[in-house]
């Protein structure tokens, strides 16, 4: 049979092949390089972040602190702190912290804060913050630069997503994440009083704007190289491939197709490829087989064109007569009516089945199924159409069990053989044939003899059955108990 699907030539495949590997290759290499620059560089920032906070906590004090923050947290300060915000009045607070004895410590931590800034060019926030519990969500500022109000001190800002539920007691590990404040390495470093307690953290943040924007310009630029190296490789692959490969083998594809040997015709007659390829590769090897297989056919046919034409009448009349007989032969076993097996051929199956049983074989399952309602079809609406619903029966019992015999071996009565495929998954099968028959019997718009419908029933080879028979029974059995209930709703 002629193969007329749309030719999908080696070429194409070959092109395909060394796109899709350049472009993985280029790509692999360009994502894994960078990944690699991405990581250390937010392993640099990381680290400088960290470093930073733990080094400006080893210069506090970590007694002041400790009275600043239980100040802060009152609630007498809370309110006097809201009205100074309310008020933008920094006195308020600045007179308060005096009254407290804090004022000056709190001054000389805010100029730490502010002389490390300005000696820090990569540093964009130094602050002193105390965090909440692990499922807190707002944390307090404690100490911050010149450029902030004394009022922000204790001011409870909204907690960070990337930060929800951490750990407060420890460091916490640093973090890049764009925020209100845009793109910034964050990090902090625990202070604890003299008893090992814990009372804030130094917080650390990096500016990561100019990083990310260099980063987005590197990508692209190695999108680009990645395109442009792909685009020169594939050209210089393809070229390569062409004449070594695509090329020859076109040349080898079109001569064979003008090979036709008949009769009594010479090499060249008969098409014999003859091409100037005299490669030391395996493309050399197929066009010397090709070239050696075709002159062997073209002397054979040679030989045997004289023989063959005395023998053409006595074969001829050999060929018609087991024509003959397989038809007769298949026509013994077919049913006449559907053109599965019919009685005698389930009957030389099941014969065939014992002998293989007494051998050992043992997976196979009998399918029993008893057409419904077909008296009341010929009764009603004539026997043409009661050959009608059997045929519809028939063709939903061939469609689902496609891959087993089936057999009439009654009016109304067919039997299926379970194995292989069908076998494995009989039970999915069973089903799938009961609901297309409810289904078939649900349709009412349908002509009555459309209304396809049947029981069924299944058994499998038990160790103690002896033939085919017993399994049969069961089957049978199982099909009977299904008919009854169907009885309760018999065809309108």
């Amino acid at each position: 049979m002629k193969n007329t699907g749309r030719k999908f030539s080696l070429g194409s495949k070959i092109t395909i092949f060394v796109i899709l590997t350049i472009l993985l290759s280029v790509s692999g290499v360009c994502i894994l390089s960078f990944i690699i620059n991405v990581n250390q560089i937010d392993t640099y920032f990381k680290r400088l972040t960290i470093n930073n906070a733990r080094n400006f906590a080893s210069f506090v004090d970590p007694d002041f602190l400790k009275e600043l923050k239980e100040v802060a947290q009152s609630e007498e300060y809370q309110a006097l702190r809201d009205r100074a915000e309310e008020e933008e009045d920094e006195v308020i607070v600045q007179d308060y912290l005096k009254e407290k004895g804090l004022w000056e410590r709190y001054e000389e931590h805010r100029q730490k804060i502010t002389t490390y800034l300005n000696n820090m060019s990569d540093i964009e926030y130094l602050y002193i913050v105390v965090w909440g519990g692990k499922n807190a969500t707002h944390d307090m500022y404690l100490v911050d630069d010149y450029e902030n109000p004394v009022y922000e001190t204790g001011y409870y800002e909204l907690r960070e997503p990337e930060f929800a539920g951490i750990d407060p007691d420890g460091e916490i590990d640093p973090v890049i994440s764009n925020g209100d404040w845009g793109w910034l390495c964050s990090g902090y470093a625990p202070v604890y009083d003299s008893d090992g307690n814990y009372i804030c953290h130094v917080g650390c943040d990096v500016q990561m704007e100019d990083v990310m924007r260099e980063r987005r310009i590197n990508l692209f630029y190695m999108i680009l190289c990645a395109v442009a190296c792909t685009v020169i490789v594939f050209i210089f692959a393809i070229l390569f491939a062409n004449r070594i490969i695509i090329r020859p083998l076109n040349e080898i594809t079109r001569a064979m197709k003008k090979f036709k040997p008949e009769g009594t015709h010479g090499y060249e007659e008969a098409g014999v490829i003859d091409l100037d390829i005299k490669k030391k590769d395996e493309i050399g090897e197929i066009y010397e087989e090709i070239h050696s297989m075709q002159t062997r056919i073209v002397d054979y046919i040679d030989d045997i064109t004289e023989i063959q034409h005395d023998k053409e009448l006595a074969e001829e009349d050999v060929r018609n007569k087991e024509k003959a007989i397989g038809i007769i032969s298949r026509d013994a076993y077919k049913d006449s009516l559907t053109g599965v097996g019919n009685k005698t051929a389930y009957i030389k199956k099941t014969n065939e089945i014992n002998e293989q049983i007494r051998n050992g074989f043992k997976d196979f399952a009998v399918v029993m199924i008893d057409i419904n309602g077909l008296k009341a079809v010929n009764d009603n609406y004539g026997h043409a159409n009661g050959d009608l619903y059997i045929k519809g029966c028939c063709h939903i019992i061939c469609e689902v069990f496609k891959h087993s015999p089936v057999y009439r071996i009654g009016g109304d009565e067919f039997a299926v053989i379970l194995t292989g495929e069908d076998f494995l998954i009989r039970q999915s099968r069973v089903k799938e044939i009961r609901e297309i028959f409810a289904k078939a019997y649900g349709n009412e718009e349908a002509e009555p003899w459309a209304r396809y419908s049947a029981s069924v029933g299944m058994a499998d080879f038990a160790v103690n059955d002896k033939s085919v028979e017993f399994v049969f029974q069961r089957a049978d059995k199982q099909m009977y108990e299904e008919k009854e209930k169907f009885k309760h709703a018999p065809m309108s």
